[in-house]
């Protein structure tokens, strides 16, 4: 039995929309297959609900500024 430990990936010195897409990958299981094949490897659906949970992060982050600014 060759079974390494998973690595925890790191994403230091991407730029924060490419981290959140790689960490979003991750969280629905697709971080393997994206390593593998690259993005092209991905369905439309696949990609489009990572293009979506980013934005929804995106908004969520600028009400969190927004909000604490007041």
């Amino acid at each position: 039995m060759d079974e390494h430990p998973k690595k925890t990936p790191s994403w230091e010195g991407l730029p924060e929309e490419e981290r959140i897409k790689y960490e979003i990958a991750q969280e629905l299981g697709l971080l393997e297959q994206v390593r593998k094949g690259g993005w092209k490897s991905l369905s439309a659906k696949e990609t489009g609900r990572i293009g979506g949970l980013m934005t929804r992060r995106k908004r969520e982050k600028e009400r969190e500024k927004k909000n604490s600014g007041r």
